[in-house]
């Protein structure tokens, strides 16, 4: 094990004793929002200073075997519990070396999911209707909430656009390597001479922020509109101008909302979405300034860049980061995105674990 790593293993070895020390004070137990905030530290530190403690152990048992070599009779016996050690301590390392990995601050959070039709006319917006399908299903196996925040429909059926809010433990960590292009390939159901057609959709995927004080909007900075909301066909789903668009002047972003039949809960929805969309173009030109230095394995989550192909006459899904081929195009599309997910998370591990190697 690298030195740099002990000496992390150990601090936090130090850390989790004073954290229990605090945890039993009575000054943390009076202070509900500080006990809140210990616990928290400790229950993601606890599982790495256990799985260290257990290294610690299986080294003493190796060195306790080595011992053991010079005599006759325990030789054959010792240098078994070595090799077996030896394996299961490489385990050990490997395990530890991610959990030290720097954590996604926004991991944890609840997302908001755009997804808006391409190039491709109908069958784009046909597909956009079945990514969002896909993910409604992989948030009901994980059983999130989903909420329809603003959709626009198409007259063929799908979506021109959509934007979802999804609320669950860990949803930004699942989905949050979906940002970019999905293209499609497949016979549409108005195609009459068979011919295989390519169109495509994007996704963003936004982590929803902390509080909308924690993104510095001026009120001078934005124009407020309210408008009669309308379903698909213009007709008119309410009587009011609930419908909210924000337009935010230094950016360009406008967001809307009209799936509410309140103009101030529409507005309270599209300040949020606004608040994620400027925080996620901060975090973009964060991660930005790291690409020029360094390009990532799972690509810069650019709407722009082609991620992935559903080839459905071939059954195929292609992620085109992490050069990934499945057969499953059915099961994927019903919501089973787990094998994807492990794969795209697996790969952007061993890039931070190269990072560290290398640092």
């Amino acid at each position: 094990m690298k030195e740099s790593m002990q000496n992390k293993l150990n601090m936090l070895q130090v850390r989790l004793d004073e954290l229990n020390n605090e945890l039993s004070s009575e000054s943390a137990t009076n202070d509900m929002e500080r006990y809140k905030k210990i616990s928290k530290e400790h229950s993601e530190i606890l599982p790495v200073v256990d799985l260290y403690k257990e290294f610690i152990q299986l080294t003493k048992d190796i060195d306790d075997a080595k011992e053991m070599l010079s005599d006759p009779e325990m030789k054959t016996f010792a240098q078994e519990e070595i090799e077996y050690n030896k394996e299961k301590i490489i385990a050990l390392e490997e395990n530890l070396q991610k959990l030290l990995l720097p954590k996604d601050p926004n991991d944890e959070k609840n997302i908001f999911i755009e997804i808006r039709a391409g190039a491709g006319g109908d069958e784009s917006a046909l597909f956009a209707g079945d990514i969002f399908r896909m993910y409604t299903r992989f948030a009901e196996r994980m059983k999130w909430q989903i909420e329809v925040i603003s959709s626009n429909e198409s007259e063929v059926g799908g979506f021109k656009e959509i934007i979802v809010k999804i609320n669950g433990q860990g949803a930004y960590s699942k989905l949050k390597f979906e940002s970019g292009g999905h293209r499609v390939q497949r016979v549409p159901d108005t195609e009459t001479q068979g011919r295989i057609h390519t169109s495509a959709c994007t996704v963003a995927v936004l982590p929803e922020a902390d509080e909308i004080s924690d993104v510095d909007i001026n009120p001078a900075d934005i124009r407020i509109d309210t408008y009669r909301a309308s379903g698909a066909g213009g007709q008119h789903i309410n009587k009011t101008d609930s419908a909210v668009r924000i337009t935010h002047t230094p950016t360009g972003i406008v967001v809307e909302c009209q799936d509410d039949r309140s103009q101030h809960r529409n507005k309270a929805q599209a300040m949020s979405i606004l608040a994620a969309r400027i925080k996620d173009n901060q975090i973009s030109e964060q991660q930005s300034k790291i690409a020029t230095e360094r390009k990532s394995l799972i690509g810069s989550g650019d709407r722009s860049e082609r991620i992935r192909t559903y080839n459905f006459p071939q059954g195929r899904i292609s992620d085109h980061r992490i050069n990934l081929t499945l057969y499953k195009i059915d099961f994927i599309m019903d919501g089973d995105l787990t094998e994807l997910i492990d794969a795209l998370t697996a790969e952007h591990q061993a890039d931070l674990l190269s990072q560290l190697d290398e640092g």
